[in-house]
């Protein structure tokens, strides 16, 4: 996979989606930076993050992503694969549906995922170091350019789904007492049932995490 480095982006998601449909890259590619700016999180939010924070965006063939992932649910796959990676380092790490990585109680980080033609294209950041804003951070003693590299050897294996699927459907039957945005609307998981596909069916609706 190529890879691109910048010391400060506006947005990895942003350069990256706008290289790929002017053909100035090409997937697979991953982008990553020391700095942000204009990061973007969940629901179109601004991402905020500080110099050394893990922030990076790849592009995917569709043709490379294991046979049996629903690109529904790629969020959790991509999001999954980091808290796994994290796990290693630090504890109490976890996924709420879809896309938004858990320190014990608070979010430090997120995945945003979106289809750009043939392409899925993922952008991620992951708070590591201390910022001005107050926003929680993981303390794991690495530097984010050798979590990035982890990141994508593990991703390089192509992990089917369904054993990603299989450790994440039991972590979501534990923290089924929280809330998540769906729609614009924030909404009890409680008695949502998690499909296999990674969808959530919740009265009776199907609802999935692409976003």
């Amino acid at each position: 996979m190529e890879i691109v480095s910048f010391e400060q982006l506006d947005s990895t998601q942003n350069y990256l989606v706008e290289a790929l449909e002017k053909s100035q890259l090409q997937a697979p590619v991953a982008v990553i930076t020391s700095e942000q700016t204009g990061g973007i999180g969940s629901r179109e939010n601004l991402w905020h993050s500080s110099k050394g924070d893990l922030l990076f965006s790849f592009a995917l063939p569709l043709s490379w992503l294991p046979d049996d992932l629903p690109l529904g649910s790629s969020s959790i796959y991509f999001a999954y694969i980091m808290k796994e990676i994290l796990s290693e380092f630090q504890s109490n790490i976890w996924l709420k549906w879809p896309n938004d990585i858990y320190y014990r109680e608070n979010k430090i980080g997120g995945v945003v995922t979106k289809m750009i033609g043939k392409n899925l294209v993922c952008g991620m950041g992951i708070n590591l170091k201390k910022n001005q804003k107050g926003f929680e951070t993981l303390p794991i003693g690495v530097e984010a350019t050798f979590v990035f590299k982890m990141y994508l050897t593990r991703l390089d294996k192509k992990p089917k789904w369904k054993h990603i699927f299989r450790k994440y459907k039991l972590e979501f039957d534990y923290h089924k007492n929280i809330s998540t945005h769906i729609m614009g609307q924030k909404i009890s998981l409680h008695d949502a049932v998690l499909c296999d596909d990674g969808s959530l069916l919740i009265n009776k609706k199907r609802i999935y995490s692409l976003r």
